[in-house]
């Protein structure tokens, strides 16, 4: 069975990230969503409310599982026993630091792989970032995270 990562701090999870993770499914027979506590980065929402927004968006697909990490990523592959990482890459600065940390890694855990996939055209520019700076703003961002997502968001607001 092939396993692969895909880690982050998703928030809010994004159609970017959902794009990123429908394409990671076509090449994995088990995709893990980890879901980074990441408390130096300030999150807007809880680790356990991120969770939340991604299971409403995946629970379909029996592909996913989603789960809540704190402690480096190598060290959660090695727990999980899975030697493939999935990274997103939107733009050329995304891949510099992308890359650096592809490199970290593969010094940590010598059997790693890092897979880069690029989101789809009309989500390149789609990132949490984004969503949240707009949503701080009150303006629309329905279009860039799924109906199931805005509508937790809403509720925090």
């Amino acid at each position: 069975m092939r396993k692969a990562i895909y880690s982050g701090t998703f928030d809010p999870i994004t159609n970017g990230h959902l794009d990123i993770i429908d394409r990671a499914c076509k090449l994995f027979d088990e995709v893990v969503i980890a879901v980074a506590k990441s408390e130096t980065k300030k999150p807007m929402f809880s680790l356990e409310k991120r969770i939340a927004m991604i299971n409403s968006v995946t629970s379909f697909n029996k592909k996913i599982r989603v789960i809540g990490f704190e402690t480096l990523l190598i060290e959660l592959a090695n727990e999980l026993n899975i030697n493939f990482i999935i990274r997103g890459l939107r733009a050329v600065s995304d891949f510099e630091y992308e890359l650096q940390m592809g490199y970290a890694n593969s010094s940590l855990k010598e059997d790693l792989e890092t897979i880069y996939l690029m989101p789809s055209l009309e989500q390149a520019f789609v990132s949490s970032t984004v969503v949240r700076s707009i949503f701080s703003f009150n303006g629309k961002i329905n279009h860039l995270v799924p109906e199931e997502v805005y509508s937790i968001m809403k509720e925090e607001d």
